[in-house]
């Protein structure tokens, strides 16, 4: 199979990358290396996809007629679409990022596809569109009309528009909405390793609505596996459009308490964490809890690897890449 993988030196993209040619199928990776975050991290994920079926190429997907170009060469029989401006908070600093690249970039992505349509489109949607829900666990026919942060807002338009762009062109297109993603390569501005280095640094952490918060950790093994599973098997037409379009959680369906789970962090660092309580920050939320029986039916698959088990190999990956005995 032909893959097209959006943000592919991205934290997920790389992971999902590799394992799409572990498994023999072709992948073009784009990606803009956004200096969002640390570009030689992103150089050096793209560094594990050496193989004679990969091949990268930066690109930024605002750059509508490059994308268009793209496509009509390569034609993919499956696009994962995770290329995104990612993070809540720097959302309220930078808005127009993640319209240029969650709202102008995607609908070129879905322009594309209609001209050149894949067999499968697959797209990064978020946990975040669920904003202050209070029925826990959040389910995917539960109403998320009310995000609280732009970057939620650009997610559910994703989803809004890919279902048109379904309805309208016949293209399956499925949107997963993931839940708090952590491991090995993973993004310096996401909890586990912002913990980590305050921890190893001897710094305070910042613990916002003084620690009464829940978050349902996903390993990032479990995310790939999910997200291969939905991309090999084509939406249904289901729903009020008769559209061949769906969207699933991928999530552990078991939130952690933020304090257990600085304390999992500090047993398999093997240091004490200094504490600092803050109050809730704009645009957060409470607590995130992933119902994931759709997922479970669609795809046979739903992920439960234990926190403990996946901060081990976390921590051993963040010790040797960022050099702490």
């Amino acid at each position: 199979m032909k893959v097209l993988v959006t943000g592919a030196a991205g934290f997920i993209g790389m992971h999902c990358a590799k394992r799409l040619l572990d498994r023999g199928d072709e992948v073009l990776g784009i990606d803009n290396l956004s200096p969002y975050y640390s570009v030689e991290l992103k150089k050096a994920r793209l560094k594990r996809l050496g193989h004679d079926k990969f091949r990268f190429e930066q690109l930024d997907l605002v750059n509508a007629p490059e994308v268009e170009n793209l496509f009509k060469n390569y034609k993919p029989s499956a696009v994962l679409h995770l290329a995104a401006q990612p993070g809540v908070r720097y959302s309220l600093q930078n808005p127009d990022s993640y319209v240029q690249s969650n709202l102008v970039g995607f609908a070129a992505v879905l322009e594309c596809c209609r001209r050149w349509p894949p067999q499968h489109l697959v797209f990064a949607s978020s946990s975040s569109v669920y904003a202050n829900n209070p029925k826990l666990p959040w389910s995917e026919s539960d109403n998320v009309d009310h995000p609280i942060s732009l970057y939620a807002a650009t997610k559910k338009s994703n989803e809004l528009m890919a279902h048109v762009s379904s309805h309208l062109y016949g293209f399956s297109a499925t949107g997963l909405r993931y839940f708090t993603v952590y491991g090995p390569w993973g993004r310096p501005d996401m909890s586990a390793v912002l913990f980590a280095h305050a921890i190893m640094q001897g710094k305070p952490i910042q613990v916002f609505n003084h620690g009464d918060m829940q978050r349902d950790f996903t390993y990032i093994d479990d995310i790939v596996e999910g997200t291969l599973r939905v991309l090999d098997q084509p939406a249904p037409r289901a729903g009020p459009a008769n559209a061949p379009y769906a969207i699933y959680n991928i999530g552990n369906h078991k939130p952690v308490r933020l304090l257990d789970y600085i304390a999992a962090l500090e047993r398999v660092l093997g240091r004490k964490a200094e504490i600092e309580m803050k109050p809730m920050q704009p645009g957060d939320v409470k607590a995130t809890y992933a119902d994931t029986k759709a997922l479970a039916r669609a795809a046979g698959f739903a992920p439960s690897t234990p926190l403990d088990q996946g901060l081990v190999k976390f921590a051993e990956w963040f010790k040797s890449y960022y050099g702490y005995a």
